[in-house]
């Protein structure tokens, strides 16, 4: 039973669509008619909104680590399986017919909060990806296959089968990303619509 209360936990803190709560409240319409009709912040970054789209990040992120902070103090042992609920919450989310965002700032989010380290590295990789590509999907898909690997060298063994359901998660969330990938016309960072 823990381990439903953990997974809930996750998933009720990640489903919350910040995104999509931020573009509406500020007067930039329903973020699931644009782009790629995600509730992420790539997504709000089309909008035009800079400002929006860094809070999403942060309030993406944010959730995904405060799943991991109360499942440590009170579900100890379980920081993993809240993790893993957070990112099937924004992925999932129940309130949007369980259409939701790629998961990639979530998963920073418990990345950090699980292991730090292993979150430096990834962020690493996403710099150097997004400098060269300037492709969003690109970086993140980089970032997040980093993490297993990462958890591995770094010491972080317990870490690697959650890193590697995350990463699987977020990877399965960006399918239509590689499609246009594959395609060239996969959009670039700064462009609207």
């Amino acid at each position: 039973m823990t381990e439903l209360y953990a997974l809930a936990l996750g998933y009720l803190l990640g489903s919350i669509p910040f995104g999509l709560i931020l573009t509406r409240a500020f007067g930039a319409g329903d973020l699931r008619s644009i782009g790629s009709g995600s509730i992420g912040a790539t997504n709000v970054l089309r909008t035009g909104r800079k400002g929006l789209a860094a809070a999403t990040v942060l309030l993406d992120a944010g959730k995904g680590a405060l799943a991991v902070a109360i499942a440590a103090r009170w579900l100890p042992g379980l920081e993993g399986v809240a993790a893993i609920g957070a990112i099937l919450g924004h992925c999932f989310p129940i309130w949007l017919k369980f259409n939701g965002g790629k998961g990639f700032a979530t998963a920073a989010g418990v990345c950090l909060a699980l292991a730090w380290q292993v979150m430096l590295v990834c962020a690493a990789v996403w710099m150097a990806a997004i400098a060269i590509s300037r492709t969003s999907s690109v970086s993140s898909m980089l970032a997040v296959v980093t993490a297993p690997l990462a958890a591995w060298l770094l010491g972080f063994a317990a870490m690697v089968p959650i890193m590697a359901i995350i990463a699987a998660i977020v990877i399965v969330q960006h399918r239509a990303n590689i499609q246009r990938l594959i395609a060239g016309t996969e959009p670039k960072i700064g462009r609207k619509g």
